[in-house]
């Protein structure tokens, strides 16, 4: 429905159902899954002892590492994420995108933890750019802060936080918790922003990087199947930020509480018939 009360045009709820589709289905512990051949909840319970504290600090460095050389350093002049042109297009395939990320984890893969604890700053980055680049393409500007925190956002939808219940994991939800985080800063500079904001990133970032980790880490996985992880990994989080852009393109222009009201109804839809989790 739009502001005043009418539906939305055709052409934006089938945009919105997409979007829904896209947010509201995980999928990355099910694919992951049909790669390695085994449940991934055994996978993290096979991880050796202090990974978790190991995985977590790599997730923050690898967030910070990935927000200096992917989005502070997008170009303002609003021609595009790089001024040179040709560069551009190549970086911001995703193509270019995905091969590059698989060729980091099928490296990362075939060294073990500490090949995929270095490899996890470079995927990240290029995850990131490419979800930069999905942003501009759903027409969002580039040079603002308030783009930098969409683009970040999307490592939060990729699994639910710890302190999360059934109620709270939905992709509004996962907005207002990063509101919610960062709500004592709001109106301040970026660097003001950033701590709580990684903070409350990076708690739901570790979700699907412990996932990645225990996939690749799996005996007798090794570089191959550390590529094919890599791959689905990227993947994942592309169609989290289309979902996303186009949920923050629709609220551009029909308005926030519009596009709201449509995404529960579609939503409720959708998982009256199974084609997403209730």
């Amino acid at each position: 429905m739009t502001a005043g009360g009418d539906p939305l045009p055709d052409a934006a709820a089938a945009d919105l159902r997409r979007a829904v589709l896209l947010l509201e289905n995980s999928g990355l512990a099910a694919r992951i899954t049909g790669v390695i051949g085994k449940p991934v909840d055994m996978l993290m319970q096979a991880l050796p002892g202090g990974a978790e504290r190991v995985i977590n600090q790599a997730i923050d460095k690898a967030l910070r590492h990935a927000l200096d050389a992917a989005l502070l350093s997008v170009d303002r002049s609003g021609e595009g994420l790089s001024r040179w042109r040709w560069l551009n297009r190549t970086l911001s395939s995703d193509w270019f995108a995905k091969a590059s990320v698989a060729v980091s984890g099928g490296a990362g893969g075939a060294l073990g933890l500490p090949g995929t604890l270095v490899e996890l700053p470079l995927t990240t980055t290029l995850v990131l750019r490419s979800i930069a680049q999905i942003g501009q393409l759903e027409g969002e500007e580039v040079a603002l802060d308030d783009f930098k925190l969409a683009c970040l956002s999307v490592f939060a939808l990729g699994g639910p936080g710890k302190a999360d219940d059934a109620t709270e994991s939905g992709y509004f939800a996962v907005r207002v918790a990063l509101a919610n985080a960062i709500s004592d800063a709001m109106g301040k500079p970026l660097s003001v922003l950033l701590p709580g904001f990684l903070a409350a990133i990076a708690e739901r970032f570790a979700i699907p990087v412990t996932l990645k980790f225990s996939a690749q880490l799996a005996p007798a996985v090794g570089g191959v199947a550390g590529s094919t992880i890599n791959y689905i990994f990227i993947d994942h989080f592309q169609d989290k930020a289309r979902g996303h852009f186009i949920v923050r393109r629709l609220e551009r222009a029909h308005g926030p509480d519009a596009v709201r009201t449509a995404y529960d109804t579609i939503k409720a839809e959708l998982a009256a018939t199974r084609q997403i989790k209730a």
